[in-house]
């Protein structure tokens, strides 16, 4: 096999531009088949305007790339028979039970009618959705429109899925359960490119690129984002009233940033035991006995942070 036969996306310094604003910035990066690929960043990085390039959507200003083995700026209605796609916006009939909703979807990606019932039993199971199969859509939770969203986006047996912040606005349990959806898929060979900001969903991904401003500024699989991207040591300080001492800590020469996470102080710093002295020193200087400084692992939130404040940095904060 060659190595381009194992590759699902390809793209090459890709731009889009909205008049003068550069919504992607020359950006290029590949994705393998059968695996589960994060495209990450902050709102308005530039992430959605990317996966509807990709997906036949809109037309890139420049640059080249295939996408199931079709041009992105030629092949574009091939690209969309040969994909699925869910955003956020998915659009759900609500005055249609689930089951009219995957009949209708059905239709409209043209199943052959002898496929139709198989397909639909299979989605169903897949969602789990059976106990709901002759409710109104309307009458269901967020999370549970979703599942039946994704099942919609995946009828016509798609080899790639494009999932456009598809957790967007629903709770951390129905989150879990709609990646362990996405984990099946990837075990049965699909492609799975998914656009997110939630960083503790990005540890499920196999590969992530960070954008930032349009810009790509990391990429790797989780691990190589800790150790390639994170030069800097996290320390975790837990005190009282932690949200009144972050400027602070700040203030320590030796500190880079801090910020609140969770009930904990995150502090980046270049050399953790220097840093543990001289914050341990501002704490016993205002009287406080009661407190833990520790070195930890740096989350993936804490690689963006950091990535994302040195880009600003090299690239003077530009907006």
């Amino acid at each position: 096999m060659s190595p381009e036969a194992n590759i699902a996306v390809s793209v090459q310094n890709l731009e889009k531009k909205f008049g003068a604003f550069t919504a992607v910035n020359r950006i290029s990066f590949e994705v393998k088949k059968g695996e589960i690929f994060g495209f990450l960043g902050p709102n308005g990085a530039g992430k959605s305007t990317t996966i509807r390039m990709l997906c036949g959507i809109i037309t890139p200003t420049s640059g080249s790339g295939t996408v199931a083995g079709f041009d992105i700026m030629t092949e574009q209605e091939e690209i969309k028979q040969n994909i699925g796609y869910m955003s956020q916006k998915f659009s759900l009939y609500d005055d249609l039970t689930v089951e009219e909703n995957i009949d209708f979807y059905s239709g409209i990606y043209k199943l052959p009618r002898s496929e139709r019932k198989e397909r639909k039993e299979t989605i169903i199971r897949l969602a789990e959705i059976e106990a709901f199969r002759h409710k109104l859509t309307r009458s269901l939770s967020g999370g549970w429109k979703q599942r039946i969203a994704l099942g919609c986006a995946i009828l016509h047996k798609p080899q790639m899925i494009f999932l456009d912040e598809p957790t967007s606005g629903v709770d951390p349990i129905t989150r879990a359960n709609f990646w362990s959806i996405i984990k099946e898929l990837a075990k049965r060979g699909v492609t799975v490119f998914v656009t997110t900001h939630y960083m503790d969903e990005a540890e499920n991904c196999d590969r992530m690129t960070l954008i930032y401003k349009g810009t790509i500024i990391a990429m790797g699989t989780p691990e190589e984002m800790k150790t390639t991207y994170m030069k800097d040591e996290i320390l975790e300080i837990t005190v009282d009233d932690a949200d009144s001492w972050v400027d602070k800590i700040k203030s320590a020469g030796c500190v880079k940033d801090a910020a609140l996470f969770g009930a904990a102080i995150h502090v980046v710093v270049e050399d953790s035991k220097t840093a543990s002295d001289a914050i341990g020193k501002i704490f016993k200087a205002q009287g406080v006995k009661k407190f833990n400084i520790n070195k930890i692992r740096p989350t993936l939130e804490d690689v963006f942070v950091s990535a994302i404040e040195n880009f600003d940095k090299t690239n003077g904060a530009a907006k």
